[in-house]
């Protein structure tokens, strides 16, 4: 946690003393989140009497509202975090908005437990110098510009994905190395390289790895989600073919294209590495075949059915454990944050309130309504379920997508005489594309480990977005139709 603050101390520059206007400014902020909050209050109360969505339950109106708030606050700023977070959870039970099981959904939920001891490995990989020894492994390859080293960073962060499916994992693997890299390098709290190196971290974890099976949560919901309602099977060699030129390589050069632009540095002298002994520790041998087991575990789960969590959690245990010694009881409670863990557990629930509560299907009901999709004009539909897709997933967050899309997959094909699965499959290219940093949580949590502020994040997610709808998306259609999709 003293990193993080350190971090942020940096970037807000040095202290000094409140005038008026500060101070006001403070007050002001302080009263305009008050009224917020009681005005949310008094509408989930109301609602209670009123139904907010004529037809249809009194409990869709609450989560409407909730969802609303959550979201806007978690895209704005409007709160400290994790305030957000636990007004979320507050409110869903004080106002009897979900159940339990419901709002609470993502402490239960394997994908939580993954996080958690992703969240122990990754100290394991700082505290034992594993992470300094990597650095130091760049350091000696003798790269001159900051651009190669993101573009490592970046490339490093793809491959990753191919035998670790947990972006989330990746991040709490890959981010305390980018920070090590960068205090090597000289960028130290508030430089724009140590920004872009964790950006290429955040933005290189998530969005090109969408395009392999089963890199992610997104692409392990539609993978289910699929087969169980529909009876699609998607298969590893397809969905990479389909999806990963375009979205996947391409994508990661662009990314490191835009991060070296919008945060540019230069390596002017390298803050020269200690000398570190070309042997690795008892400890670094022992973290070493955990990974290595766990990263076998994760790219062979289609033969042993072990859920990706439980790997992580056994990985994280094991280095817990004191036969091992690798961290200690101190460094875990010091060092494993929960703000993170927070966020993903608010996350999670709020995905479960929409579906469960109905409000995603009913969204994309109305939607769909909205559009008058009519078979026959191929490009003017799949134009319009990505923008349906698109608005969906600022409501949602981009993991709990393909949980309110899949169910209504067959509504929007028999609407557009598209396929069903090439309407599963143009999930991938919106769930892909991120908008605003929140969408996205592993990517929040890397910002947050660096110490990346949400406006740098949106800084690069905005433009990325941009060229990815103006440019990317065009060229992805273009392949589909080489591949005969559309």
């Amino acid at each position: 946690m003293g990193e993080l603050k350190a971090a942020r101390v940096e970037v807000e520059g040095p202290a000094r003393k409140p005038g008026r206007r500060s101070v006001h400014a403070r007050y002001g902020e302080q009263i305009g989140t008050g009224l917020l909050i009681l005005w949310v209050v008094a509408a989930l109360i109301l609602t209670r009497y009123v139904p907010l969505i004529r037809g249809y339950p009194v409990a869709m109106s609450q989560a409407a509202i909730l969802v609303f708030f959550t979201v806007c606050s978690w895209a704005l700023g409007l709160l400290k975090e994790p305030v957000t977070t636990l007004l979320f959870f507050l409110f869903a039970m004080l106002f009897s908005v979900a159940p339990a099981q419901t709002a609470f959904a993502g402490f239960s939920s394997p994908a939580w437990w993954l996080v958690f001891g992703g969240a122990i490995t990754g100290v394991a990989v700082r505290v034992t110098g594993l992470a300094g020894r990597f650095s130091h492994v760049l350091l000696a390859a003798r790269i001159d510009t900051y651009g190669h080293y993101v573009a490592a960073v970046a490339l490093g962060a793809v491959a990753l994905a191919f035998v670790m499916p947990s972006t989330t994992g990746r991040v709490l693997l890959l981010t305390p190395l980018a920070l090590t890299l960068a205090d090597r390098l000289g960028f130290g709290p508030g430089r724009r390289g140590r920004t872009g190196l964790v950006m290429a971290v955040a933005a290189g974890s998530y969005m090109p790895p969408t395009t392999i099976l089963p890199a992610n949560i997104p692409n392990s919901v539609l993978l289910g989600a699929a087969q169980s309602l529909y009876g699609v099977h998607l298969h590893y060699g397809p969905y990479f073919l389909l999806h990963f030129p375009v979205l996947g390589a391409l994508k990661t050069v662009v990314l490191v294209w835009l991060i070296c632009r919008l945060f540019p540095d230069r390596v002017e002298s390298v803050s020269g590495p200690e000398a570190i002994d070309g042997r690795l520790s008892g400890r670094e041998w022992t973290l070493t075949v955990i990974l290595g087991l766990s990263l076998l575990c994760y790219a062979t789960d289609f033969w042993h059915g072990i859920s990706p969590a439980w790997v992580s959690l056994a990985a994280g245990v094991a280095c817990l454990l004191p036969q091992t010694g690798i961290v200690p009881a101190k460094d875990f409670s010091e060092q494993v944050h929960v703000t993170p863990l927070v966020y993903v557990a608010g996350f999670l629930g709020l995905g479960a309130l929409i579906s469960e509560s109905g409000l995603g299907g009913w969204a994309a009901g109305l939607i769909l309504h909205w559009v008058h999709m009519m078979p026959g004009h191929t490009l003017a539909n799949v134009i319009w379920l990505e923008l349906t897709g698109a608005c969906i997933g600022l409501l949602t967050t981009l993991p709990g997508l393909p949980a309110v899309l899949t169910p209504v997959a067959g509504q929007f094909a028999h609407a557009s005489g598209l396929p069903l699965y090439t309407v599963l499959m143009l999930q991938v290219p919106v769930f892909s594309t991120v908008f605003l940093p929140y969408q996205s949580p592993p990517m929040m949590i890397a910002m947050h480990m660096g110490g990346v502020s949400l406006r740098d994040g949106t800084k690069l997610c905005i433009p990325l977005a941009a060229i990815t709808v103006i440019a990317l998306l065009p060229l992805d259609w273009m392949w589909w139709r080489l591949l005969g999709m559309v």
